[in-house]
C-alpha cells in the first residue's frame, strides 16, 4: 500500500507539551511531521514560493531537518507561535522586519492548497473577539449572560444596578507586568463603587455573574466532542484556573441541543477545533462564557484519559473536514 508522504505542519514554540503530545501520536503512525517556529525565522528557517501565470503559489519551507513542498501539506496545525525575534536590529528597522516577515511567510502559510487548518490563524484570529464571540454564540443558539462592553463609567454602574452581582473580565487574555514580572488578569467580582472614572480610560467588559454549581469545559475537535464536567473545593470560586489542585473531573455527555449550538458556532468562525468554557447554573441550561480557538487539552486528558491526543491526530493525518 503507497503511505502518504504529504507532511502535517505543526507551527508552535519549542516548549509545547500539548505539541508534543500530538507530534509523537503522529510519529507513531508514520506521518510525516515538520515542526517549526516564526521565532526561528530567518536563522535557522527559511521559505521560497513564486506564483506564475495561472497558477497558484509553488515553493518550500526549510528547517535544518526538514523540506516541505508548500503544494503538497496535509494540515497545519497552528499551535503556539512565537513573534518574530529581529532584537539584534535597531528599533525602526526590527519593525520593518517583522512586518515584511509577518505579511510574507504568514500570508504564504495561510494560502496552502488543499491543506486543513487546525485552526486557521486568520479564523483565530476573528475569533478571539469577544463581542463578536458573544453575537455568535447567541446566534447559535447558545445561552449567553447579561454583558456590556464600555468605556463610559455611568453606563457601567447603570449596568451592575440593574442586573445586580457582577464580574470584570479581560477582552484580551493576555500578560501584563507587575512590577516587572509577567502577570495573568483574572475574572474578578467589582462592586458599584470600584466603577469609577477610570473606566473611561479604556474599553472594559462587565458579565451578570452566575451562581454555577459546576463548570462545563467542552473541547470539540473535529467530529469528536468532549465534555468534562469540573467541580471545585474552594467554594464561589469565579475562575477555577485560580487553583488547579482542588478541582475534580468527570466525564459527562452534553447536555440537549450543546452540540449543535457549538456546531453551528464553529461554521460561523471557520473553526474544525475549539475549547468551549460553559457555566452549570442553579437553574437552566449552561451558560457560554467563551471559546477559544486555540486552547489547551492536554491536561484533561491526563485527568479523565479520554483520547484528545488521538482525536486530533485523526484530524491533522486526514488531512480534510
Amino acid at each position: 500500500m503507497a503511505t502518504d508522504a504529504r507532511p502535517v505542519l505543526v507551527m508552535t514554540e519549542v516548549d509545547d507539551p500539548t505539541a508534543d503530545l500530538v507530534i509523537e501520536e503522529l510519529n507513531e503512525r508514520d506521518v510525516p511531521v515538520v515542526r517549526f517556529d516564526s521565532f526561528d525565522f530567518p536563522t535557522s528557517l527559511g521559505i521560497s514560493a513564486d506564483i506564475n501565470g495561472l497558477r497558484g503559489w509553488r515553493g518550500w519551507l526549510r528547517t535544518p531537518s526538514r523540506l516541505a513542498d508548500l503544494t503538497a501539506v496535509r494540515s497545519l496545525y497552528f499551535r503556539r507561535p512565537n513573534d518574530f525575534d529581529f532584537s539584534h536590529l535597531e528599533p525602526q528597522a526590527a519593525r520593518f522586519a517583522a512586518a515584511q516577515a509577518r505579511f510574507g511567510l504568514g500570508g504564504l502559510l495561510a494560502d496552502l492548497p488543499g491543506c486543513l487548518y487546525v485552526n486557521h490563524p486568520n479564523a483565530i484570529a476573528d475569533a478571539e473577539y469577544k463581542p463578536v464571540q458573544l453575537s455568535a454564540a447567541a446566534a447559535s443558539g447558545l445561552r449567553v449572560p447579561p454583558t456590556i462592553i464600555t468605556n463610559d463609567p455611568g453606563e457601567a454602574l447603570a449596568f451592575a444596578r440593574g442586573v445586580g452581582r457582577i464580574i470584570y473580565k479581560p477582552l484580551y487574555i493576555g500578560m501584563h507586568d507587575v512590577d516587572g514580572e509577567p502577570a495573568s488578569i483574572w475574572v474578578k467580582e467589582v462592586s458599584p463603587t470600584e466603577l469609577d472614572e477610570s473606566i473611561a480610560g479604556t474599553m472594559h467588559l462587565f458579565q451578570a455573574r452566575c451562581d454555577k454549581v459546576a463548570d462545563l469545559r467542552v473541547t470539540v475537535m473535529g467530529n469528536h466532542v468532549f465534555c468534562v464536567k469540573i467541580l471545585t473545593e474552594t467554594p464561589d470560586l469565579l475562575d477555577w484556573r485560580y487553583d488547579y489542585d482542588h478541582l475534580s473531573y468527570s466525564v459527562v455527555e452534553p447536555p440537549a441541543g450543546l452540540v449543535d449550538g457549538m456546531r453551528a458556532y464553529m461554521k460561523r468562525f471557520d473553526l474544525v477545533f475549539g475549547c468551549f468554557d460553559f457555566a452549570v447554573p442553579q437553574e437552566g441550561g449552561p451558560i457560554f462564557l467563551e471559546c477559544n480557538p486555540n486552547g489547551q487539552w492536554g491536561w484533561l486528558e491526563d485527568e479523565t484519559g479520554l483520547p484528545m491526543t488521538s482525536a486530533l491526530a485523526d484530524l491533522l493525518e486526514r488531512g480534510t473536514r
